[in-house]
């Protein structure tokens, strides 16, 4: 089986490769290897996966020096030529499409980049997909697209006309887009709305980078809302068992259909993946304190604009369809991003 996989430098992309290269599956990844943080993270992200090298060149095929069986190119996915002649190179079996410009407050300041990579990047994913017989394609969604919903847990048959940001506007777009291709071509799709996830090599953007960098500085940790939020903290290999089982259902035949509002001829589904069990921010924070062995300097702040109060996923589909079954504890999840983080940032 030989799939794509796309924003492979990134911190789900990455783990995903690992363990896709372990099942023995024939990979091409590709990634922009933007600057919208930290790039020597995502080129030692490659590194370990035996990318390095020329990786930094753009359209250069580099062969993986621990994996024979993965190779990596840097591309942009708006570079519709480079990815149709890719495409049309390699004859895929599968996609499954990671990449995007990712960040709620991001895209407040930054709003075209949103729609070069998620709307334009997305587009081309498609064409590609339809043009050169690809048997299913596997993308990133995001649990941003359910807005400020009240109705908890969140479920794939709930609202999702009210975002509250441009980044979950282009995924809610993304799953608009996805559903017309299935239903026009009979393109296998299935989306996943990811929620909160962390681990080793997450991004340095993200909470629990951004906490784990402020306790060990003894900086004050930003708590917006006063530190009345909750989220699905979901750790990484949970994440990454939940896609593995979507991708291998491309082989396996299993074309469940999710629990949405979708007709079921047309073969496009939308799953959440979380943890199910949402966590209080404060919670969160006295874990990483309890891992790190250190008190925390806490400076309470109002509500950022377009992040949500709560997220909380409903992730039954996904477990009757995939026997999808997250087990990892936060106790237990933070301590191996607790063990990466001091090793990674010498701490």
């Amino acid at each position: 089986m030989k799939i794509l996989v796309t924003g492979t430098a990134g911190f789900i992309g990455f783990h995903l490769v690992k363990k896709l290269l372990q099942k023995g599956v024939i990979i091409v990844g590709v990634d922009n290897i933007n600057d919208y943080y930290d790039v020597n993270l995502k080129y030692n992200r490659l590194a370990k996966t035996g990318i390095s090298g020329n990786s930094e060149k753009w359209h250069i095929k580099n062969r993986s020096s621990i994996y024979s069986n993965y190779t990596f190119i840097r591309m942009n996915l708006e570079d519709r030529e480079e990815l149709n002649q890719l495409f049309i190179t390699e004859q895929f079996d599968a996609v499954c499409n990671l990449a995007a410009q990712a960040g709620v407050r991001y895209s407040i300041d930054n709003p075209h980049v949103y729609i070069s990579s998620n709307i334009v990047g997305f587009m081309n994913i498609l064409e590609a997909c339809r043009h050169n017989n690809i048997q299913h394609l596997v993308y990133a969604s995001s649990s941003s697209v359910y807005g400020n919903s009240e109705k908890m847990p969140l479920s794939v048959t709930d609202s999702v006309d009210n975002p509250i940001s441009l980044y979950a506007a282009t995924k809610k777009s993304n799953e608009l887009m996805a559903h017309t291709y299935s239903h026009l071509f009979n393109l296998r799709t299935t989306g996943l709305r990811f929620f909160t996830v962390y681990g080793p090599w997450g991004r340095p953007d993200m909470a629990p980078v951004l906490f784990a960098e402020a306790i060990t500085k003894g900086r004050p940790i930003k708590v917006f809302n006063n530190g009345y939020l909750e989220r699905d903290f979901t750790y990484i290999d949970d994440i990454i068992e939940g896609i593995v089982r979507v991708i291998h259902s491309t082989v396996t035949g299993n074309q469940q259909q999710a629990t949405s509002k979708q007709k079921p001829e047309t073969p496009c589904s939308i799953y959440n993946i979380g943890s199910g069990n949402p966590i209080k921010l404060m919670d969160f924070i006295e874990t990483l304190e309890n891992a790190f062995h250190k008190k925390s300097i806490k400076e309470f702040l109002p509500m950022q604009p377009g992040d949500v109060l709560k997220t909380f996923a409903d992730v039954n589909a996904l477990k009757n369809d995939f026997g999808y079954a997250p087990n990892t504890t936060l106790k237990k999840g933070i301590g191996e991003f607790v063990k990466w983080f001091k090793e990674y940032y010498s701490v």
